[in-house]
């Protein structure tokens, strides 16, 4: 494949993925409220970016995922999402921390597991399916680790008014409770669809190229 043809390549899918996180922002298939914040399955894109297509690419592609999340963190916002967005109430610099450097993560982190847990396992599919859990714990782990660090207060005060002293208590057993309910399935969810998409476009690269 001569470099023009594979840059040419690389920009379609790169495009193809802007397009299912644009889709998925925009229509409820992307955020499912949970009225204290959003769950996401913006994160599977990016998980399959960076398996499939190499750590940079997933990492760019969970930019795309960071700006999806600051988009809609300012104009669709809900209790807490000043921890994603600086431009409302409450947020600041390290909101823009939180929405993109954990995004940025998932497909580093899937690819590497990949990589690494192919090895061990000898076989693709048990492979992607734990680099699929790791890519979404990776983001779940970081935005609420963060969160907690840099607005545990604000964030219980806003759902519990007047809470006082007892909010950085109450706001880790918040932190875990969401780890625990939300992220959890979320990140089976993840590992179940990527390795069967991933098994699929590998499949399908490998054919093209032979």
């Amino acid at each position: 494949m001569t470099k023009q043809r594979e840059k040419t390549r690389s920009l379609v899918e790169m495009a193809l993925f802007a397009a299912i996180i644009v889709i998925l922002t925009i229509t409820p298939l992307g955020f499912i409220p949970l009225g204290f914040m959003n769950a996401t399955t913006i994160h599977i894109p990016v998980i399959i970016a960076g398996i499939v297509f190499g750590w940079k690419k997933g990492a760019l592609t969970g930019f795309m995922f960071g700006l999806a999340s600051l988009f809609k963190a300012t104009f669709q916002p809900n209790v807490s999402s000043f921890i994603f967005s600086p431009f409302i109430p409450n947020g600041n610099g390290f909101s823009l921390l939180i929405c993109f450097l954990p995004r940025i993560l998932i497909g580093i982190v899937a690819y590497f597991a990949y990589t690494e847990l192919v090895k061990i396992f000898k076989k693709k599919t048990p492979a992607l399916f734990v680099a699929g859990i790791a890519g979404s714990m990776t983001n779940t782990i970081f935005v609420l680790g963060m969160a907690y660090i840099f607005f545990a207060e604000k964030f219980v005060e806003t759902l519990k008014p007047g809470i006082g002293e007892e909010g950085a208590n109450i706001a880790l057993k918040t932190v875990v409770g969401v780890m625990m309910s939300n992220g959890i399935p979320e990140a089976i969810v993840a590992g179940i669809i990527s390795s069967a998409v991933c098994a699929a476009l590998m499949a399908a690269y490998k054919n093209r190229l032979q």
